[in-house]
């Protein structure tokens, strides 16, 4: 049961290592772009080039869904990157459902592991799987394999990273429940829990009167997606222009601007103080453009129609 890119990983490392895949449960198809044409998730592409039986329920308590699970007649579940399911669901298979979460759990519960681990400069982070119970992420733990944070990880390698380790143990757990050697321990909570939930339009805006590591770990951890993001700000009439930011650098420059100024430097980059150091911006994308170098947005820009802050 899964959805996204991270959840076919695990699908085909699970086929690949002999098991049976007797069901597949992905969302229901979705209109997207500008033509509102029905995407399918990328869990549904891989279960429909691969020929297996597929589910789309739009209601996961409804009767024929549930009866369906049952005449699948599975062992196990394994759900990845998915709705929360209801008991009348994850009750189904004897060997019980697990589930394969992107962080060392009980830290970072919730629906952004990944990005929130990077913004708030973890180091190190991984992945968990754990069985299913009424509440988000608080089930008896099954195994855990850690993964480093590099200092210039992105959200975009650190989930790749990720995915990997998650397919990996998803296996191992896997036999352990063909073994029947699984031994779930509760999740003991001995330090405060940072959380991980739903990214919001908020998370992303940059505050430049923070310090320049702090802005540095958001823009790492919302890249390539969602994006940190800041505003232009036109002289003729206030008009504000967004612009993303998707790579940065630290420097060891004291800031000696009002956080938030922005230079030329190098010809290269732009240089933007905050509340401590300057950083670097190396990849942009401004409203409405592609993503690009730094350097050619200088080249291009009309620098002179836009205030020099960032807000």
């Amino acid at each position: 049961m899964g959805t996204p890119a991270f959840a076919v990983t695990v699908l085909d490392r699970i086929i690949g290592a002999g098991h049976e895949v007797v069901g597949v449960v992905t969302t229901p198809d979705k209109p997207a772009g500008r033509g509102q044409h029905l995407k399918f998730s990328d869990v549904k592409q891989y279960a429909v080039e691969h020929q297996l039986a597929l589910y789309q329920p739009e209601k996961l308590k409804d009767p024929t869904f549930v009866e369906a699970m049952q005449q699948l007649k599975a062992d196990a579940f394994v759900v990845v990157a998915f709705r929360m399911l209801p008991a009348c669901i994850y009750n189904i298979p004897p060997m019980g459902t697990f589930n394969v979460h992107a962080s060392l759990l009980p830290q970072y519960r919730g629906a952004a592991p990944i990005q929130w681990a990077i913004m708030n400069g973890e180091t190190e982070t991984g992945v968990t799987t754990f069985l299913l119970d009424e509440h988000t992420d608080t089930g008896a733990i099954i195994g855990q394999s850690s993964v480093a944070i590099n200092p210039e990880e992105t959200a975009g390698t650190l989930h790749d990273k990720l995915m990997e380790a998650g397919a990996n143990l998803a296996v191992e757990t896997l036999h352990k429940m063909e073994t029947h050697s699984l031994e779930p321990k509760s999740q003991i909570v001995n330090e405060p829990i940072k959380t991980a939930p739903k990214i919001f339009k908020e998370d992303m805006h940059i505050h430049w009167n923070e310090t320049a590591e702090h802005i540095a770990n958001k823009i790492r951890g919302l890249s390539p997606y969602p994006g940190a993001f800041t505003f232009l700000t036109e002289k003729k009439d206030g008009k504000k222009v967004q612009l993303k930011i998707f790579e940065c650098s630290l420097t060891d420059l004291k800031s000696a601007d009002n956080p938030g100024s922005f230079l030329l430097f190098e010809q290269k980059y732009l240089k933007v103080a905050t509340k401590t150091y300057d950083i670097l911006l190396k990849i942009i994308q401004v409203e409405g453009k592609k993503m690009m170098k730094t350097s050619d947005f200088i080249s291009g820009f009309r620098f002179e129609n836009y205030t020099n802050i960032f807000i």
